[in-house]
């Protein structure tokens, strides 16, 4: 679970350090006083969203930094899998905004956001402010019945990846196939040209290295010839020169090595270095004996790397990948002069995929028709807890008219919200509220099925109120019994059902306006209920409804 969030110069924060318990986390406060801010900060921290528009323009650096506690062995291993050690039991996420940089670590370790995202898919499930709306868009029906059945349909979507790209390969070569004989001998010369052009320079892999590097050597042969020369000189030849000084210490240390033992150890030392000296010397001036200068030989490999060097110009970077776009149209020439062949082969080919792809996609529907009727009756069964008493919800599973990785199904969610009223799409009867309330019935079915430790509501209750806005609080009470929540809400409903209540304020510091946060103990929580239920103006009459509401919500939970 999220067990600390630190953040530092973002928006209307300097510094803010607070820490997270188990079960149902609330925070409130005035409208404006930051909420969105703290929300802002996960989703930064966790790769969601980016500084600009949160990090405080007067300040040089920002941080957002997550700490998760992973207690669960099989969370550990999925976190573990993706290369990111469990240390003591934690996962520390920070995001730091340095000179117009971020930088994004894990345990200490910096990482590529796309890692953290992977990481945060784990760790945590964020419900944004006007996430409901998805609802409105029949292309996300079909993502909310896939991650309900992913268990059943993960082999087959693994599957259909696989096929798909050869079969959209394959649709890609029928298109492109479809070429009069004009243009097939037009192009098939030109490929004719660049196989002969590649094959009359007979390459060889490694071949441009090797001659480089005796370029190098051949080009530099006059400055290599006098400094080796010269270090010869003064090794070997020269008076003095190394050699001779190297055996005249030796000679004084061993005629002095009887008096004092450890004198032997430096002159077995410097003999060593003499035998050095001896062979080096040895294959130096068998170096310079060697070392000839053929012109001949220098203008042909001058010439051979001007060829290579203009293969390279139109073929590849490297004799390696001009090969292997010689042998590329190679294929594609032959494909060209025996064309009837090719093109019989290849629609053969583009049909057993097709096939074999909607095979596939036929398995998945029928796993999606047999899911959707559970998850019909999953999220009618949360609705009804919900207020919805008179309405039936359905998800219908129809194949469209395209062939995709995953499958040909279009899904759309269903709902008759008054007895006798016809079925009819989400977006075409549902208001604000009602999507509210039916996304977190289908939060409500997800988190059963998945073993994310923590759920985040921004604002689940736009658009409820009265009796729906008590029965969203005991749905919220029952969803952080099995794991943590934390959730802004402007309903005193829902906040009365906290087992951790955080106050988010604003105030004038310094004459510039900063947010804190501060957890309520019991007594604060009530005035705060108040607060919510009353508006401005306090009376002991609110305070009063104010500690009947907790005390409810304390009974309701216990059952």
């Amino acid at each position: 679970m999220l067990v600390n969030l630190h953040v530092k110069n973002m928006a209307l924060i300097r510094e803010l350090d607070v820490d997270f318990g188990e079960g149902l986390n609330i925070l409130t406060g005035e409208t404006g006083a930051g909420k969105s801010i703290l929300i802002g900060s996960i989703n930064v921290a966790l790769g969601m969203q980016n500084f600009k528009g949160f990090a405080r323009e007067d300040a040089d650096t920002a941080l957002a930094e997550l700490i998760f506690s992973v207690e669960d062995e099989a969370l550990r291993q999925k976190i573990e899998a993706l290369d990111i050690p469990v240390e003591d039991g934690q996962v520390i996420i920070s995001r730091r905004l340095s000179n117009g940089r971020s930088i994004s670590k894990v345990n200490g370790e910096t990482v590529p956001v796309s890692t953290v995202r992977e990481l945060a898919a784990l760790l945590i499930d964020i419900h944004g402010q006007h996430e409901h709306q998805s609802l409105l868009y029949q292309k996300n029906h079909l993502r909310i019945l896939d991650e309900f059945a992913k268990e059943e349909l993960k082999s087959y979507k693994e599957t259909g990846r696989a096929l798909f790209e050869e079969y959209a390969d394959l649709k890609k070569k029928m298109e492109r196939s479809s070429l009069d004989e004009a243009s097939r001998k037009k192009e098939a010369d030109f490929l004719q040209f660049e196989v002969d052009e590649i094959d009359a320079c007979a390459l060889r892999p490694g071949e441009d290295g090797e001659l480089e590097r005796r370029y190098r050597k051949m080009a530099n042969a006059r400055k290599i010839a006098q400094d080796v020369s010269e270090a010869y000189q003064m090794t070997a030849e020269g008076r003095p020169c190394a050699s001779d000084l190297v055996s005249s210490g030796l000679q004084r240390l061993l005629a002095v090595s009887s008096y004092d033992r450890e004198l032997e150890g430096f002159a077995d030392q410097l003999g060593e270095i003499e035998n050095l000296l001896a062979d080096l010397n040895r294959e130096l001036s068998a170096y310079l004996d060697g070392l000839t200068f053929d012109e001949t030989e220098f203008l042909q490999i001058e010439e051979r790397l001007d060829k290579i060097n203009h293969l390279k110009s139109k073929y590849g970077g490297s004799i390696e990948e001009i090969l292997s776009y010689r042998d590329e149209k190679e294929t594609r020439l032959q494909e060209l002069l025996d064309y009837d062949t090719y093109i019989a082969d290849l629609e053969k080919k583009y049909r057993q995929s097709e096939k074999k792809l909607r095979e596939n996609a036929e398995a998945m529907s029928k796993i999606r028709c047999r899911c959707a009727d559970r998850l019909a009756k999953a999220i009618t069964e949360q609705l009804l807890d919900l207020n919805f008493l008179e309405t039936t919800f359905t998800v219908r599973v129809e194949p469209g008219t395209s062939l995709r990785a995953d499958g040909f199904d279009e899904v759309c969610f269903l709902i008759r919200l008054n007895p006798g009223a016809p079925l009819r799409p989400l977006a075409e009867v549902a208001s604000g509220g009602e999507l509210s309330r039916i996304m977190l019935a289908i939060k409500t079915v997800m988190a059963a099925g998945d073993e994310i430790p923590s759920l985040i509501f921004d604002e689940i209750d736009v658009g409820i109120s009265g009796r729906t806005a008590q029965k969203v609080s005991e749905k919220m009470a029952v969803i952080a019994a099995n794991r943590q929540v934390l959730c802004i809400t402007h309903l005193a409903q829902i906040a009365a059902m906290a087992d951790h209540h955080y106050l988010i304020e604003k105030s004038v510091r310094d004459q510039s306006t900063v947010t804190s946060i501060r957890r309520l103990d019991r007594f604060e929580s009530v005035e705060e209920l108040a607060r919510i239920l009353g508006g401005a103006k306090i009376t002991d009459l609110t305070l009063q409804s104010a500690r009947e509401m907790k005390e409810m919500a304390d009974t309701t939970k216990k059952y």
